[in-house]
């Protein structure tokens, strides 16, 4: 990407999230650099692009026609690079994801060792944030697609599905539950809970199921609320709590029998992680082919060596 592309990036960023402060993060940038690269467009076309009078920041007449071509300028770019890819056969370029906990840490780290084997040249970035920060950076561009759990498309994201997960309640070894397969989420509400912040699916997952079943989460003894899935299976494995966990976060644990796993009684806790990209998007080579990678991938393998 050129000088020029760069700063045409920067404009739509900010056209779209309408913030200078949101645009310095998505795009790691200081927000007086990106003033300036708005300034200098400002200064390129002679027009005041935006107008930030009534407090919001909101594109002018002359900033929404170059945004329309922005838009297209960087499509073709993109759809240029994808093109001569195909000629020289040589799949290289760099693709960024952005995703939750789970399939960030324990689903994706093997799936792109066993494409990397294959496809060298490609460089992966991987994004981890909770389901909102994820759409904002779709929505804005800076990432190709996520990877994340129960979506609805809209009329902006198209969603594939990717891969099933289930969610179990752990607790560890020494606990009276560990002579149970089976337990109810009531007993659960009597035992100190370990749980992960709002915002994190497995928690909305968590409140939701829970909420289908008459229970708040005021009606638990939340001992810990913790911000990764390490760390609440650590508390767990330490006698602080018993939680809910993703079947693709406890694999090694249950190999090792470090964490007792029970299935709620109330019925199974399921939910699948899609493959979210915008509607519009034009994707290099590089993304295409990790997509299909992604969609045609044998997770099954991942779990082979532990039942759960």
């Amino acid at each position: 990407m050129s000088m020029e592309d760069h700063k045409l990036k920067v404009f739509c960023t900010v056209a779209e999230t309408k913030s200078f402060s949101k645009t310095s993060e998505i795009i790691h940038l200081t927000q007086p650099a990106v003033s300036l690269q708005i300034q200098a467009l400002e200064e390129i076309y002679e027009t005041k692009l935006f107008d930030r009078s009534s407090g919001t920041i909101n594109l002018t007449p002359s900033g929404e026609v170059l945004y329309r071509f922005a838009k297209e300028i960087l499509a073709l770019y993109a759809k240029a690079e994808k093109d001569i890819g195909k000629i020289t056969g040589l799949i290289k370029g760099s693709i960024k994801i952005g995703t939750g906990t789970t399939v960030g840490n324990y689903i994706l780290p093997s799936v792109i060792v066993d494409f990397k084997k294959t496809h060298p040249k490609i460089k992966i970035h991987v994004v981890i944030g909770n389901t909102k920060r994820i759409v904002e950076l779709l929505n804005s561009g800076v990432i190709d697609f996520g990877i994340l759990g129960d979506m609805k498309p809209s009329s902006k994201l198209i969603v594939e599905p990717m891969v099933s997960d289930e969610l179990f309640i752990i607790a560890p070894p020494f606990h009276p539950w560990t002579k149970k397969k089976v337990v109810s989420i009531i007993e659960m509400t009597k035992e100190p809970c370990v749980l992960r912040e709002e915002g994190s699916a497995t928690r909305e997952i968590i409140e939701r199921y829970f909420a289908e079943h008459g229970i708040s989460v005021n009606d638990m003894h939340v001992a810990l609320i913790l911000g990764s899935i390490g760390s609440v299976k650590e508390a767990v494995e330490r006698g602080m709590g018993v939680s809910v966990a993703s079947k693709w976060a406890i694999r090694k644990e249950i190999k090792g029998g470090t964490l007792k796993v029970l299935v709620p009684k109330e019925g199974r806790i399921l939910r699948k992680f899609s493959i979210v990209t915008p509607k519009n998007a034009v994707h290099t080579h590089a993304v295409d082919e990790f997509v299909s990678y992604l969609k045609a991938y044998p997770y099954e393998n991942l779990t082979l060596d532990c039942k759960v």
